[in-house]
């Protein structure tokens, strides 16, 4: 018998995997299949018109054709609602693909053509409301603006929080209210399903770059939107004529990454508190930017249940300390993205925000930090080598390989 309300531990192992005993088998299925045979025609051809319009295939006319509907993708789908509470979900290709299919089916269900968004946004998310691509009207704000900006015409409201790259909270259930009968759609990236669940602070959508914390390895990109069923019909037709699918092979990469997600979010989160804090007082930094440093609203623990594991940092010297420093760490990576088991260090300004206008782009002197699964005490060592100016220290790496018995050569 399944338990009635599973803690969100053992739904992250268990979720979307239920029937595989009675599948006979224990890992998760793949199929890879582009193409499905077809019954006949007549129910076929009814399955291709349910999906095609949003709907679910017909059980007796098969999926027909990867574009409209996957079976891996879809055991995904519902593994990640579960650990948002939402009713359903819809994975595409990649974060941004989600965010142009909820922006093309908030627009075109509701024949409105304006859009809220609260700045900080990620910045290929500001980048393409800003740039009239789907032909909407925009208005940026900051959070207490938003009754103030929302209009009769207007059709969905767009807010991060944790927000890329200052980490600014964003009081979900406030926005929701000043929306008014507004949709509101959350990016739950930075925080994942194990540290705030956004629909139930009555946003419509939580949607997720799942190539982040929960694929975690960096090696898969997609995306997910978690909704209820009306909203997710609508996704679904739109990822059907466009063509966005999430590949099967990411599904199943995905969906194993669920696995460990709650266990990897929380080590990494202890991780970054340690880290944020030696930070502050680092003679190199002007100023930690981390939820579990400052919150005088007291949303960490009301609405996340703790700060996550990113941490951004104004460097004194500004953009040329911030290059010296991006380049010369050697046990962080300096790339883009982040969530993964390994640590990363990126320039916001000049990497992810770099299409954003000049008046909303992050101060120069700003860096990202993506809290990996290593030492903590390595990633200080490592941090304060290049915040110092001086060369890494790479014997404490040498002598942890050593005690773990490998040689040298391997640390």
């Amino acid at each position: 018998m399944p338990l009635v309300n599973p803690h969100p531990d053992s739904l992250a192992v268990h979720a979307g995997r239920e029937d595989l005993a009675m599948l006979g088998v224990h890992a998760l299925p793949l199929d890879l299949s582009s193409t499905n045979p077809l019954p006949d025609l007549e129910r076929g051809g009814e399955s291709y018109e349910a999906m095609a319009t949003g709907g679910h295939p017909n059980p007796e006319g098969g999926f027909v054709y990867q574009r409209l509907w996957n079976p891996t993708v879809a055991r995904f789908e519902s593994a990640l609602a579960r650990l948002e509470h939402a009713e359903t979900s819809v994975a595409y290709a990649s974060g941004m693909a989600a965010m142009t299919a909820a922006i093309i089916a908030s627009t075109s269900f509701s024949g409105k053509r304006h859009i809220v968004a609260v700045r900080p946004l990620y910045g290929g998310t500001d980048h393409l409301l800003a740039s009239g691509l789907l032909g909407v009207e925009v208005t940026f704000c900051a959070e207490h603006e938003v009754a103030a900006a929302v209009r009769a015409d207007t059709a969905l409201v767009v807010l991060e929080t944790p927000a890329n790259p200052t980490l600014d909270l964003v009081d979900i259930a406030g926005v929701v209210a000043a929306a008014g009968d507004v949709p509101v759609l959350v990016d739950n990236t930075f925080a994942t399903p194990v540290l705030q669940n956004p629909l139930t602070l009555g946003a419509a959508m939580s949607l997720h770059s799942a190539t982040k914390y929960i694929g975690g390895h960096g090696d898969v990109v997609g995306g997910v939107i978690a909704c209820d069923e009306e909203t997710a019909t609508q996704l679904r037709q739109v990822r059907a004529v466009t063509g966005g699918l999430l590949h099967p092979l990411g599904a199943y990469l995905l969906h194993r990454g669920l696995a460990t997600l709650p266990t990897r979010v929380r080590a990494q989160q202890a991780a970054a508190v340690e880290i944020a804090a030696w930070l502050r007082s680092h003679q190199a930094v002007e100023q930690v930017y981390f939820p579990g440093l400052d919150d005088d609203r007291g949303l960490v623990g009301k609405q996340m249940s703790g700060p996550g594991a990113m941490v951004t940092i104004a460097l004194r010297g500004g953009y040329e300390a911030a290059a010296r420093v991006t380049s010369s760490v050697q046990l962080f990576t300096h790339a883009v993205s982040l969530g993964g088991v390994d640590s990363l260090i990126q320039h916001p300004a000049g990497l992810t925000h770099r299409p954003v206008a000049a008046h909303a782009k992050p101060a120069a002197n700003l860096v990202r930090l993506s809290i990996g699964l290593e030492s903590p005490e390595d990633l200080m060592a490592d941090l304060d080598a290049a915040l110092s100016g001086e060369s890494v220290p790479m014997a404490r790496a040498a002598d942890s390989a050593v005690q773990a018995g490998l040689s040298p050569e391997f640390a």
